[in-house]
């Protein structure tokens, strides 16, 4: 178990359970992704070296060139950052009361909601494609009753253990708040 000091609208006893970020692979995957868009042009040039430098010493397309690949080479850093910001600041909180979504969406929004366990119909997880299945991540869904109201925790490690897991933290909240309404019903109180 973890200890989030700072956990949005703690409520008294509320315990973090999981604390989830996307699979290690993801900013590898990115990484990938940079090496090819910079492999291109790179290929390119290399293909064309003879006719490219006869365009770079040109006095208009020469610096007309370089202003294009240099806008190109920021382009894909850019990429690079926003999808590896994207990665880091996506995260998604299991308590013993509630599900936090923590979801980046570009670079100035932040989308935080949360679901109680009790409004959880269906865990759902999801693993497809071969390197997903060897390294063991996928998608995991929680459904509540409504329609719309769905999680989808992107790319996490041990996808099945941790529906597992949800659906246990589920019953056992359902399983309190029974044994919370019998003893206001009967006039107990809880100890």
């Amino acid at each position: 178990m973890m200890d989030l000091h700072h956990l949005p609208n703690q409520r008294p006893g509320e315990k973090v359970l999981l604390f989830l970020r996307r699979h290690w692979i993801t900013p590898l995957e990115i990484v990938f992704y940079m090496l090819v868009l910079y492999a291109i042009p790179s290929t390119i040039l290399y293909v064309f070296f003879d006719r490219v430098t006869s365009y770079l010493e040109h006095p208009v397309f020469g610096p007309l060139m370089l202003m294009v690949g240099s806008v190109y080479a920021m382009g894909v850093w850019l990429f690079g950052f926003l999808e590896f910001t994207d990665y880091y600041l996506d995260i998604w909180i299991v308590t013993n009361e509630r599900i936090i979504n923590v979801e980046q969406k570009g670079l100035f929004t932040r989308v935080a909601s949360e679901l109680h366990l009790s409004a959880v119909q269906d865990v759902t997880s999801e693993v497809a494609g071969m390197l997903h299945t060897f390294l063991d991540y996928g998608n995991v869904i929680v459904q509540t009753a409504g329609e719309r109201t769905r999680f989808v925790f992107k790319d996490v490690p041990r996808p099945e253990r941790i529906k597992e897991s949800i659906v246990r933290f589920v019953n056992e909240d359902k399983q309190r708040h029974e044994k919370e309404m019998i003893d206001a019903a009967t006039g107990h109180s809880q100890s």
